[in-house]
């Protein structure tokens, strides 16, 4: 249509004697001219004492088929952009280098919009932003209950099994050297940035369409053992810890302070309906101290001796120093003791052993049952997780 257009911007104009009036409109006819003979078509005649005709220029090139390619360029389909599904987890140190105090924030979506951009204020206006995501974190469901820690933190749990739908991503299984080394590290929990417990699985196994089978475990990890509730139910929030959750910018001084979030497209602007609106406050939990290990009590002379293991979150692992470093401001712990009627005394202490005095004991009108819990005391983050002890 184009070639034909822009053919038939010339025109001629001419006269035949009225025995040629076989010729019409429509008929084509060859014309003398300064480049040589053209083609015209007859588009107009007006019969007079002679004919006068009037028509265009044609090539009949123009209406020969086009030799297109057998695979043309091909067109993608357009996708409309739609929200995003971030999850915000407040997670203990993993390696050591992280920034202790910033949460990491997992993003996944259907269809995947390319990059998601996190933006952040004190209020629900005046958003800047924090950061770009830029790959889609392996994010899903888990499927069963999950039981309480059946082996003790830092020992493999054969019994257990979680399955998990993945939404998005997909698993693998690892060596047990891998494991070892900190391979396949996920976060399970209730989506809340808080409430995370940290595993590890050495086997995944496919078991449906998109739905994988954990094995060979590692729980409570990074001191989330601690943390562990009863039952982790159904319908808990999976994310796999393989590095692409990122942490947001957040300064120390913003620690525990609600912020609004506004998460979407990096495409659309941050008002568009598709950006998810949440608001977190962050307790920072990177600075949080692992609660102690081995608590025990030993009466002795109407006394009751208490002992315990400070645990570290940082180049903890060295067996060769006599003890693993100190990596708070100073070496500080809470004992509290409890009895059925609650709270009887509370007490900081610099030393990872205390007496509980026969005095103390009658003044608290402490009976021989109850429990006794020690945390260890951040300059930073105040006390962390307790160790318990139930006393009968």
């Amino acid at each position: 249509w184009l070639s034909e257009a822009r053919v038939g911007r010339d025109t001629v104009r001419f006269a035949l004697p009225l025995s040629q009036n076989a010729l019409g409109a429509g008929d084509v006819v060859d014309v003398p001219s300064d480049i040589g003979r053209l083609k015209a078509r007859i588009d107009r005649v007006e019969q007079t004492t002679h004919q006068l005709i009037e028509g265009v220029r044609i090539e009949p090139e123009v209406y020969h088929p086009a030799n297109f390619p057998d695979d043309p360029t091909p067109t993608r389909r357009f996708v409309p952009t739609g929200p995003v599904s971030p999850l915000f987890l407040d997670l203990p140190l993993l390696r050591g280098d992280e920034v202790p105090h910033a949460p990491y924030v997992a993003v996944s979506a259907n269809p995947w919009p390319g990059n998601v951009a996190v933006y952040d204020a004190p209020e629900d206006a005046g958003y800047e932003l924090n950061g770009l995501i830029t790959a889609q974190s392996t994010v899903g469901s888990v499927l069963n209950d999950v039981p309480t820690l059946s082996t003790g933190a830092g020992l493999i749990d054969l019994a257990t099994t979680i399955d998990v739908h993945l939404f998005s991503g997909h698993l693998s299984s690892i060596s047990e050297t891998a494991l070892l080394a900190g391979g396949n590290l996920a976060a399970i929990g209730s989506g809340d940035p808080d409430e995370w417990e940290i595993i590890q699985f050495r086997e995944a196994e496919l078991i449906g369409a998109n739905t994988w089978r954990l094995s060979h475990l590692l729980r409570g990890q990074a001191g989330t053992d601690a943390l562990v509730s009863d039952v982790l139910p159904a319908a808990s929030s999976f994310v796999l810890l393989d590095g692409t959750p990122q942490q947001i910018d957040l300064a120390a001084a913003l620690r525990r302070q609600m912020r609004h979030f506004r998460i979407g497209p990096a495409e659309k602007s941050y008002d568009h309906a598709s950006y998810r609106h949440v608001q977190h406050a962050f307790e920072g939990n990177g600075l949080r101290p692992y609660s102690p290990v081995h608590l025990m009590a030993q009466p002795e002379g109407g006394e009751l001796h208490l002992s315990w293991i400070r645990r570290a979150r940082i180049e903890a692992d060295a067996w060769e120093l006599a003890d693993i470093p100190l990596d708070e401001d100073n070496e500080m712990y809470r004992v509290s003791v409890f009895a059925a009627s609650g709270l009887l005394r509370e007490v900081d202490v610099s030393m990872p052993t205390w007496t509980y005095t026969a005095a103390m004991q009658a003044s608290d009108g402490f009976s021989g049952a109850g429990r006794i819990e020690v945390a260890q005391i951040s300059s930073r983050f105040g006390p962390g997780p307790a160790a318990r002890l139930e006393l009968a």
